[in-house]
């Protein structure tokens, strides 16, 4: 089968599209035929193997799990054995650990769902990661509740596309911070308010919220802090940081500070699985919830999706059709 495959740590240079194996099945998992995935912000830490503290978990001097790719939408090629909730055929979208930019992919069992009826395998493939990753975030690591005011920094990202309607679905007053180009887009998504990060810092405003999804990383504690209500939450949810431990310093700095405030800043157990992809597909079917893509790219060309994204800040999210 083709895939795209790195046999170094690099930038998107270092994927290349070449002729592996094709998967084998292992009980309680099945294998799909990829239809379509996306890049995530983890697509490009897995590829330039930084922060330098990831390797050590992918691969010191190159990466063990050679094939690149985490979203996945497609239809059930086999099932293995004790996988009983789907069917050979059944079309369905997943996040797996590695593994979605080919023709086929295996995934547990637990990971896999059916795909919400009305979205293009394309639009599902966007949804798993960044979706998951906006639902834990606001409902679990900031117990977001109706009427409250949120903030979503990095609103017009992947994960904070999600956000903003998951957040105005929740009954939440919605302020959306990204840049002026993109005002128009997080509207239509539900925002209430919008922020030009260029033209106002949210962290030196009168307004006060009860949650900050922060995707950014691009203020310091204190300074998000005095945007925060006396007992509101900062919610951690940006991969970026230093080069050699990333965001660790900052999460540690946040959660040893939480202990003598009066304000909860935290981060989130990311824990991919059926239940959340189950509640996104009806969030979806019901029209609650709309997957926003900026680009699509072939397989073949899924090193240049890879250097859009990292580059020239993508909108939303970038689908890759198999």
């Amino acid at each position: 089968m083709q895939a795209i495959v790195q046999h170094r740590y690099g930038r998107a240079d270092a994927l290349h599209l070449e002729r592996v194996a094709k998967p084998k099945i292992a009980d309680g998992e099945v294998l799909i035929r990829v239809r379509a995935a996306s890049i995530n912000h983890a697509d490009w830490v897995y590829t330039t193997g930084r922060p330098l503290i990831a390797r050590l978990a992918f691969g010191l001097r190159a990466p063990r799990n050679i094939v690149r790719g985490k979203d996945v939408a497609g239809q059930v090629e086999a099932v293995g054995v004790d996988v009983t909730r789907l069917r050979v055929g059944d079309e369905v979208y997943a996040e797996v650990e590695s593994g979605s930019f080919a023709d086929y992919v295996c995934a547990p069992d637990s990971r896999v769902a059916l795909k919400p009826a009305n979205l293009s395998f394309e639009q599902a493939a966007s949804v798993p990661l960044a979706a998951r990753t906006a639902l834990q975030a606001l409902r679990d690591g900031g117990q977001l509740k109706a009427g409250q005011q949120v903030l979503i920094n990095g609103a017009s990202g992947g994960v904070g596309t999600f956000a903003v309607q998951i957040a105005a679905a929740l009954g939440a007053e919605v302020t959306a911070v990204c840049s002026s180009r993109n005002a128009d887009l997080v509207r239509s998504l539900g925002a209430d308010h919008v922020i030009d990060y260029a033209e106002h810092d949210f962290t030196r405003g009168a307004q006060r919220y009860d949650v900050i999804l922060d995707n950014i990383g691009n203020h310091t504690l204190t300074a998000s802090r005095r945007a925060l209500t006396p007992h509101g939450t900062l919610v951690l949810s940006n991969g970026t940081g230093g080069p050699v431990l990333g965001p660790l310093p900052r999460i540690l700095r946040a959660l040893l500070l939480s202990r003598f405030v009066s304000q909860n800043l935290r981060t989130f157990t990311a824990t991919p699985g059926t239940a959340h992809l189950d509640l996104l597909r009806e969030l979806i079917e019901s029209g609650t919830v709309t997957p926003a893509i900026d680009r699509t790219y072939p397989l073949a060309e899924t090193a240049d999706a890879l250097r859009y994204f990292a580059e020239d800040h993508a909108q939303a999210k970038i689908s890759i059709t198999v």
